[in-house]
């Protein structure tokens, strides 16, 4: 295969039990061996959403695949934080 060459992997997304729309995707089911103490305790129970398959060409809702896929080899997890809020859209008429 010439030019950049097609890696697929699957990952796992949670939910938290704190955060609306937090989610943490890891590289193994239910393996959390990666992700920091701190940050699963403020992340709360995770609650599984889907199992994913990965690939340069699959596009997501609110992350890059790419850098989800970097992370998830480098370090073990990858966090989904919450969409930034615009001040603009509470503040009525």
């Amino acid at each position: 295969m010439t030019g950049e060459q097609l890696m697929e992997m699957s990952c796992w997304i949670y939910r938290s039990s704190k955060k609306d729309e937090m989610y943490l995707y890891v590289p193994v089911e239910g393996d959390f061996s990666n992700v920091p103490d701190a940050l699963l305790k403020r992340f709360g129970r995770p609650e599984k959403v889907m199992e994913l398959t990965l690939n340069s060409s699959r596009k997501l809702a609110r992350e890059e695949v790419a850098v989800v896929m970097q992370n998830l080899s480098t370090q073990g997890f990858h966090l989904q934080l919450p969409p930034k809020m615009d001040v603009e859209l509470y503040r009525g008429d």
